[in-house]
């Protein structure tokens, strides 16, 4: 796990970055806003510790932009513990609000809570280039593009995404996406696979969801650089 903590208080922040690293943390250190602002636009972090009262802008600021361009969970680390600046902060983005001073032990918690809570959401979103499924939210997206899907439309998909290349019989799918019972020799899946193509055609996404002869659907499986395999 990677921290970047932007804090102008050089001393405080060896000695968080000193707490994290003997928790197994790889932690990067910015003095200033800006300085930290550009480490978050160009690396990944999985939190970042951010002070408000910086010497060139306002963590308030810093939180404003990076949410422009990326959701990384944000923890304000500051000595205004007043309400109006948490308000603030959870206005413009933060994840979470820890007044100064305070206890390492309550920070590395926090942290870890927040983590836990982002790979979590990571787990409800399904990609498949640039098709995405919101399992939390129940939305289909393709380049920012809403697809409205009905529930069994919705669900034969997340099936197929879930397991690209995997081949699933009519059988299968009725018995993962149907509440009801349907014989399985019925041709409800083929028309609601048809459904399922139709409003991907507009995007060029129906080719991938491939029938194969006398065993059922699949989606077409991509190979690590997200092309198709051939």
């Amino acid at each position: 796990m990677k921290i970047l903590v932007v804090e102008d208080n050089q001393k405080l922040a060896e000695n968080i970055k000193e707490g994290f690293e003997a928790h197994n943390y790889l932690v990067d250190l910015a003095f200033t806003g800006e300085d930290g602002l550009e480490l978050a636009q160009v690396m990944d972090y999985d939190v970042v510790i951010l002070d408000i009262l910086l010497p060139d802008f306002s963590g308030f600021e810093f939180c404003a932009a990076l949410r422009k361009e990326k959701a990384t969970p944000i923890l304000m680390l500051t000595a205004l513990g007043d309400i109006e600046s948490k308000l603030k902060g959870f206005s413009v983005g933060a994840d979470d609000y820890l007044p100064k001073p305070f206890d390492f032990r309550e920070l590395l918690v926090r942290v870890e809570a927040l983590i836990r809570r982002e790979q979590s959401s990571k787990r409800e979103i399904l990609k498949y280039r640039e098709l995405e499924m919101d399992l939390k939210k129940r939305e289909t997206r393709i380049e920012g593009n809403t697809i409205k899907l009905s529930a069994r439309e919705f669900g034969i998909l997340e099936l197929l995404m879930r397991f690209p290349g995997v081949v699933f019989s009519r059988e299968q799918i009725i018995n993962k996406v149907w509440e009801s019972h349907y014989e399985p020799r019925s041709n409800i899946v083929d028309v609601y696979i048809l459904y399922l193509r139709n409003k991907l055609k507009p995007f060029g996404y129906d080719i991938f969801i491939e029938t194969v002869a006398r065993m059922g659907y699949r989606l077409k499986k991509l190979d690590g650089d997200g092309h198709d395999e051939r």
